[in-house]
C-alpha cells in the first residue's frame, strides 16, 4: 500500500504537467464594427424573435463562426495559434468609431481581451454619415479612433486587424462596382501602413467579388432587395443596398476568412527542431 502511494506521489508532477499541456488553447476573435458586421440572431434585440422582427437581414459576422471552426484552424496557423477559436461579435448597427468608443463598447472589448486574441475592426459606413451628426466622424477623427483601437489591442497582447469597409451595392459603372467609401477607405489604408498593422482590404475584395457575380445577381441575392409579402419583418418588401441577406453575408464572411489565410501565409513559420 505504501509503495502504491509512493508511486502515485512520484507520478503526480508528471500527471499535472500532462494535464497542463493538454489544456486546450482557445483564442477569441472579436468583431467590432457596424450593422454590416453585426449578429442579429442572438440577443441583438433582447426579448424579440429575430425571425419575426429582422430576418433575413444578416451581418457577415453572424455567419463567421463556421469559418473559424476546428477544421479551418490549420489554415490560419501563424496568425492564430490555437486549438479552437470563438467568434465574439460586438458589432452594432449605426455605430461609427466614435460612438462605439463613447458608448463604452470598445472598453468592454479591451477589458475582455487576452493575449493572442484577434480584433477585426470594420468601420466607415456611419463615420461618413455627415447628415447624421450623432454618428459622423471626420476622416481625421476616424483615423484617430482606429489608431486608438490598434494601439490598445496591442497593449493587451492582442492582434488588431484593420478591415476596410465592405462596399455598398453602388455606384456601378460599365458593369463594375465602384468604391463608395472615398476618404474613409483611404484613411483606413493609411493607418494600417502608418502603424504597420495587418489589414484586410474588404472594400477591394467585395467590389471585385460583387462585380464578378454581377449587379443583377448581388442586388437580388446578396443585398436586402425583395418584394412585399416574403418576410414577416418586411411586409412591404425592402430596397436596401447596404445590408445583406444570408447569402451575401456568407459570401463576405468567406472573403474575410480567405484574406486571413493570406495574412497567415505572410507570417514566417519557425520549423520544428
Amino acid at each position: 500500500m505504501k509503495c502504491s502511494v509512493k508511486i502515485l506521489l512520484s507520478l503526480l508532477p508528471f500527471m499535472l504537467l500532462m494535464g497542463f499541456n493538454d489544456k486546450e488553447k482557445i483564442v477569441t476573435v472579436y468583431l467590432v464594427g457596424d450593422s454590416t458586421m453585426a449578429d442579429y440572431s442572438d440577443d441583438y434585440d433582447p426579448g424579440k424573435d429575430y425571425m419575426k422582427t429582422r430576418y433575413p437581414v444578416t451581418g457577415w459576422g453572424q455567419v463567421f463562426q463556421p469559418f473559424m471552426s476546428k477544421e479551418h484552424i490549420a489554415d490560419l496557423k501563424g496568425l492564430i495559434n490555437a486549438d479552437s477559436i470563438v467568434v465574439d461579435d460586438r458589432a452594432r448597427g449605426g455605430r461609427s468609431t466614435r460612438t462605439f468608443f463613447e458608448e463604452g463598447r470598445w472598453r468592454d472589448v479591451y477589458t475582455a481581451l487576452e493575449p493572442d486574441d484577434v480584433v477585426l475592426m470594420q468601420f466607415g459606413h456611419n463615420d461618413a454619415a455627415e447628415s447624421k451628426p450623432a454618428r459622423y466622424v471626420t476622416p481625421e477623427g476616424y483615423k484617430e479612433y482606429i489608431r486608438l483601437f490598434v494601439s490598445q489591442a496591442r497593449d493587451k497582447g492582442g492582434i488588431p486587424i484593420i478591415v476596410t469597409p465592405v462596399n455598398r451595392n453602388y455606384p456601378w459603372k460599365d458593369g463594375q462596382l465602384q468604391n463608395v467609401h472615398g476618404e474613409y477607405y483611404t484613411a483606413a489604408v493609411e493607418v494600417a501602413k502608418e502603424m504597420k498593422a495587418r489589414m484586410i482590404d474588404l472594400t477591394k475584395l467585395s467590389m471585385e467579388h460583387f462585380s464578378e457575380m454581377g449587379k443583377d445577381y448581388v442586388t437580388s441575392h446578396y443585398f436586402m432587395n425583395f418584394e412585399a409579402g416574403l418576410y414577416e419583418a418586411y411586409p412591404d418588401g425592402s430596397n436596401d443596398n447596404t445590408h445583406f441577406q444570408p447569402e451575401g453575408a456568407r459570401a463576405v464572411a468567406k472573403l474575410v476568412y480567405e484574406a486571413m489565410i493570406e495574412l497567415a501565409q505572410e507570417i514566417p513559420h519557425t520549423p520544428n527542431p
